[in-house]
């Protein structure tokens, strides 16, 4: 009997392709936690930034730079890992 819980076109994959599948996946769910990990460093120099903003002088602003660089990768990262991931319906924790 076929697994109901398996998209239509993936009940027909050859092993090679599921592990191709399985790969994508996995690259999906490593930048889902580069994300994280970037979101919460951003977060962190957020408290930074407001001070850098408001002392420092004319366009010296490394921090607020540095945080602005932080959440685009973050954003970036969170897309491309979605997309990667996208069509599977479990968590994977490793």
């Amino acid at each position: 009997m076929a697994n109901t819980l398996l998209p239509i076109e993936e009940r027909t994959l050859t092993p090679d392709q599921v592990e191709r599948l399985d790969s994508r996946r996995r690259r999906g769910q490593l930048m889902l936690v580069i994300c994280f990990q970037f979101l919460i460093i951003s977060l962190l120099l957020t408290l930074w930034s407001g001070q850098d903003i408001f002392l420092s002088p004319g366009y010296a602003h490394p921090v607020a730079y540095l945080n602005a660089l932080t959440f685009m990768i973050s954003a970036v990262a969170g897309l491309v890992g979605l997309r990667l991931r996208r069509g599977s319906n479990e968590f994977i924790s490793y």
